[in-house]
């Protein structure tokens, strides 16, 4: 395997290593020794949701293969601007399941804080593409509002950081939530969604590690990798890290058409993950989102995929096959 020109992790911080982030499909391209491709990527699907790929995470794809699947998941195709019947702008239902400014609150005991529209990857399967993140963003007015909907709800035990990617503010900001909310007597988790760890291993920095070292309750760090190459050794480290500041890995993933819907490429996935420290969690099938339909694999193919899976891997490795369904109790088994 022939990967782009090696990018390693400097001795800088991680908002330089964001801001140094391409955001041109062409120069993308170039890096990847693909610059004839660069007429076919469709302005229009640019326009409307915008690339943003740190070069670390170029580092990984693998030069010259237009069908990589990292690439895949971060490039605009003409596949985003059809229409399809069944995707929508809000799949699973976050705006019916708001309760304040960015708390959604879909699951018995668990509250999820929409910290912040930021990521430091635009993948293009992102179900929250279309989420209103200006009135819709928990962080604003300091926390206030999210933290006393919260406070107010005793059968919240369990507060879910999500986004946007959480572990794109500053720490000091995480800090301010986590402040506020220890003033909360019924919460006894906290949950961390990021794909910063895997994407931007330079977030997991001093201050971050040991903010979290320092939080009163357990926290599970759910990262979100969707095919093995995303993982090499400053990712490993980057986790390592995290473990030691003590908190529980687990990895989500979404199942797409192109990057991870075989055998061998879902159980590389979980194996290497596990090299890692991070333990399989759920395998998201893909949410019906506007600009997305290109990626989905049908529910009896998945099916078949995930019974290969079980045949093949140790229990613990195997993770669950789910769907969200706007509505529902929790998420659905398939």
């Amino acid at each position: 395997m022939i990967l782009a020109a090696p990018l390693p992790m400097q001795p800088r911080g991680w908002q330089q290593a964001w801001r140094d982030s391409v955001r041109d499909p062409r120069e993308l391209l170039a890096l990847l020794g693909l610059e004839a491709e660069a007429g076919a990527v469709p302005e229009a699907a640019l326009a409307a949701f915008a690339l943003r790929v740190p070069r670390a995470f170029i580092g990984r794809m693998r030069h010259g293969d237009r069908h990589d699947p990292l690439l895949r998941q971060v490039l605009p195709l003409d596949d985003e601007l059809r229409t399809v019947p069944g995707f929508g702008l809000d799949a699973v239902g976050d705006g019916a399941a708001r309760v304040a400014r960015g708390v959604i609150h879909k699951y018995e005991g668990r509250a999820l804080l929409v910290a912040t529209g930021s990521c430091a990857i635009n993948c293009r399967y992102c179900f929250r593409r279309h989420f209103p993140y200006a009135e819709e963003t928990a962080a604003s007015g300091g926390w206030a509002a999210a933290v006393d909907a919260i406070a107010a709800d005793p059968s919240v035990s369990e507060v879910i950081l999500s986004g946007g990617d959480p572990l794109a503010l500053a720490t000091h900001k995480l800090a301010e939530v986590t402040d506020r909310l220890r003033a909360v007597p019924h919460v006894r988790r906290l949950r961390i969604h990021t794909r910063l760890p895997v994407v931007l291993p330079e977030r997991v920095d001093d201050a971050l590690l040991a903010w979290l070292s320092a939080l009163p309750w357990p926290v599970a760090v759910v990262v979100h990798a969707n095919h093995g190459n995303e993982f090499d050794a400053n990712v490993d480290a980057a986790m390592a890290a995290l473990r030691g500041a003590g908190a529980t890995l687990l990895n989500q993933a979404v199942l797409l058409a192109g990057v991870n819907d075989s055998v061998d490429a879902l159980a590389t996935l979980c194996e290497r993950g596990f090299d890692a420290g991070v333990l399989p969690y759920y395998l998201h099938q893909l949410d019906r989102v506007a600009g997305t339909a290109h990626f989905e694999v049908d529910d009896a193919r998945a099916r078949a995929l995930h019974a290969a899976l079980v045949a093949r891997l140790p229990g613990y490795l195997v993770p669950r096959l789910v769907r969200e369904v706007a509505g529902d109790a929790s998420k659905r088994a398939l």
